[in-house]
């Protein structure tokens, strides 16, 4: 990819977030002096594998490590091992749940797996950061800890939220700053990638050891979370407002359709490849009329798709959503439930809320009341499976899609 520093500034620097204006112009410069060295820069994303499981919005610093990557950068993913352990107290309001390493080690396999759905395999550098923390002796943790006060890591919010409201702070979650800062410190980094949640990990603790141990201090490329299905709360399994990687192409564009138009401006700067011009023609074709959302929302589910599953699969998932959802005139936006396995349309109904009780979902069937993706069900034995997202349609104006996966 040959760029000019400007247009490889303005990608890099593309759907950043700082929440303070001095620090991102900062970090802007200096990442622009950093380029205009002309040499690849060492650039590394850590991720503690505390899931097996990865929905987009883990992806959305993969792809910014992606794009690194593509400018011709050392691209270093750093696997948690012994970060994980503790794991990351940035936006918990409570104690994480010590996890074992072979925990651990079992979650790292399945990440690295899924993150080359994002990075190029044969150019990404994998490391685990137990390499060089296991070695760390009492000495160096004090020596560590000697660059930080308590006042510090109180005034962070999740920890000053919990001593607000009196829930207990483990001495063990302070360390997490000093393990993460001290990756930057082992790597000798030029760039770190992270969320915003990120900002203390990165920018206090991870710049202040480098300076310490005599390093220039990194550049902090910070991102925004990014919102669920709902269009407001973090993508999250746990919130059911997740869109999972390992799932069909079809559940995925269909769950890409369902987000708030709102919300498009936001996966295009963090999931797609668009670069900032592309992504500024969208913006400003929304705003004016000339684009209507219903078909910039197609093109975003169709770009994303061919992300993980390629472009044939991206058509046929098009393809499949056109069927069911626009040509039989179902709505786009409807309540998604989830099915784990075979589940009675009796007992789904009562389930999903579309009938009060089982007489009376057995009353809608008997009725002809009851449609799965445009059929009449009439048996009320029937049993529901989805291998791909389906549509449930009670009377004439309720719907529920049904999608492969974990129980809603």
């Amino acid at each position: 990819m040959s760029l000019s520093i400007d247009e490889q500034v303005a990608l890099l620097m593309q759907g950043t977030e700082y929440g303070d204006e001095t620090l991102r112009r900062t970090m802007e410069a200096e990442l622009r002096e950093r380029l205009q060295e002309g040499r690849p820069l060492r650039v590394y994303l850590g991720v503690d594998p505390r899931t097996s499981d990865l929905h987009l919005g883990h992806t959305v610093p993969l792809r910014k490590l992606r794009q690194f990557q593509d400018l011709g950068h050392e691209a270093i993913l750093v696997i948690g091992t012994f970060t994980a352990l503790v794991g990351d107290p940035s936006d918990q309001l409570r104690g994480r749940a010590l996890m074992s390493p072979e925990e651990v080690e079992a979650n790292a396999r399945t990440y690295a797996e899924q993150a080359f759905r994002v990075l190029d395999p044969q150019r990404t550098i994998i490391r685990y950061n137990a390499e060089w923390l296991s070695k760390l002796t009492f000495a160096d943790l004090i020596r560590l800890a000697s660059h930080f006060t308590v006042q510090q890591f109180l005034a962070r919010e999740s920890f000053a939220e919990r001593l607000k409201s009196g829930d207990p702070i483990f001495l063990h979650e302070t360390f997490y700053p000093l393990m993460q800062g001290y990756d930057a410190v082992a790597l000798q980094a030029d760039v770190q990638i992270g969320g915003t949640d990120q900002l203390f990990n990165i920018v206090v603790a991870g710049r202040k050891l480098q300076e310490a141990f005599g390093q220039r201090p990194q550049v902090a490329i910070l991102l925004p979370l990014l919102p669920g299905t709902d269009g407001v709360r973090k993508m999250s399994k746990s919130l059911g407002n997740h869109i999972p990687l390992n799932t069909t192409p079809e559940d995925m564009f269909g769950k890409i359709m369902s987000i708030p138009d709102e919300a498009m401006l936001i996966y295009f700067k963090l999931i797609t490849r668009y670069p900032p011009p592309r992504i500024a023609a969208v913006e400003e074709g929304l705003r004016s009329g000339s684009l209507h959302p219903r078909d910039v929302k197609m093109e975003l589910a169709r770009e994303i798709v061919s992300i993980f599953f390629g472009e044939e699969a991206a058509e046929r998932a098009e393809a499949h959503f056109r069927i069911v959802f626009q040509e039989r005139a179902f709505p786009e936006e409807m309540p998604v439930f989830s099915l784990s396995g075979p589940r009675a349309l009796v007992d789904l109904l009562v389930a999903a809320g579309l009938a009060a009780s089982r007489s009376e979902a057995r009353r809608l069937i008997r009725q002809g009341g009851v449609r799965l993706d445009g059929e009449t069900v009439s048996d009320v034995e029937a049993v529901v499976a989805v291998d791909r997202p389906k549509v449930l349609q009670v009377g004439r104006r309720r719907f529920l899609r049904l999608v492969p996966g974990g129980d809603a």
